[in-house]
Order: structure tokens, then sequence, then C-alpha cells
């Protein structure tokens, strides 16, 4: 078994920015030449998420308020106390949604449905420049 680790950086938007990553993904299995096996798709930090969707205009709109409905904007979050900053809700969304997943590969392909993107979301209250580990193992 073979085991490949590359990076993708990403450039966001504060407050819900969603990337569509699953080009990039598959761009670094195809260089991995691996054929059958897993990629496991990771963003280090507490305040992003690797997750799948539709990629499309409504739900890039949606998702946003919905979010907004779960973990709203101006409540006092005892995380801001901690460390004196504004993002508790950008943290308990991102512990919620999570920070990975591992996605298979059949015959070279990312496995996901027709209408499934794999994407990153950055939740902080700033824009931030992202590094997003992938993990590609099998044959």
């Amino acid at each position: 078994m073979k085991v490949i680790s590359k990076y993708l950086s990403i450039n966001t938007k504060a407050d819900v920015d969603i990337k569509d990553i699953t080009g990039p993904v598959q761009d670094a299995v195809d260089g991995s030449g691996i054929k059958d096996g897993t990629v496991t798709i990771f963003v280090p930090g507490s305040t992003g998420v690797i997750t799948t969707m539709e990629y499309e205009p409504g739900l890039l709109k949606d998702i946003p308020e919905a979010l907004e409905i779960f973990a709203p904007s101006g409540k006092d979050y005892a995380h801001h106390g901690t460390w004196h900053d504004d993002n508790g809700k950008s943290h308990v969304r991102a512990t919620i949604m999570g920070p990975s997943m591992v996605v298979p590969i059949i015959d070279g392909k990312v496995v996901h449905g027709t209408w499934q993107q794999i994407v990153f979301m950055n939740l902080d209250t700033s824009a931030r420049r992202r590094e997003v580990v992938l993990q590609i193992m099998g044959i």
C-alpha cells in the first residue's frame, strides 16, 4: 500500500465562505497514481469544516442562513471571554460539522454523487488562508 500526503492552499473570506474542492482533490488523486483506496481530507484548525453538499447558488445562500439559526451571530458566547475574540459561533458551528472526511477512490476516481461536491467552509469571523491536508492511501 502507498501513502501520499498533499496540501491544498485555500484563500477564504470571513463568515461562511464555501469553496468547492472536488476538482483539486481529484487532481491530487490523479497525481498520486493510486487507483483504489481512500483519500482523507482534513483541515487543521477549529473554525474550518470539510463536508459535502450540492454546490449551487441556492444552497450557498441557505447554508449560511441555517447556520445563523443554529449558532447565531451577536450572541455572547463564553468562548469570547476566554480569548477576548468574537468567533464563538464559528467554533460551535465547526465542532458540530467536523474537520474531516474519508472518501473512497475506485478506479482512480474520487467517489461522489452526481450532485455532490466536496467542500471546505471557513466559518471564522476573519478571512483566512487555510491549508487542507489530503492523505491518499491505496494501491
